[in-house]
């Protein structure tokens, strides 16, 4: 998974799949998901990320990350 945070649009892209995007849906104003072409979610688009979510804090919890993933 990967955070791209785009300043010069306010947006912020998490990619969940290497998998490129090929079709995407508004779910909300600021919101749109994108799929590949099997229908599975490869990514998450927020727009004016910064009036949506707290960019000054990134947290992750109880993910099972195993210490040779981190090594990499």
């Amino acid at each position: 998974m990967k955070f791209n945070y785009y300043p010069e649009t306010d947006s912020l892209y998490i990619s969940l799949s290497e998998k490129p995007s090929t079709d995407s849906q508004e779910v909300s104003p600021s919101i749109v998901l994108d799929f590949d072409s099997e229908g599975n979610l490869v990514g998450i688009d927020i727009d004016h990320a910064s009036k949506v979510v707290d960019l000054t804090r990134l947290e992750a919890e109880a993910l099972p990350i195993n210490s040779i993933a981190l090594a990499k």
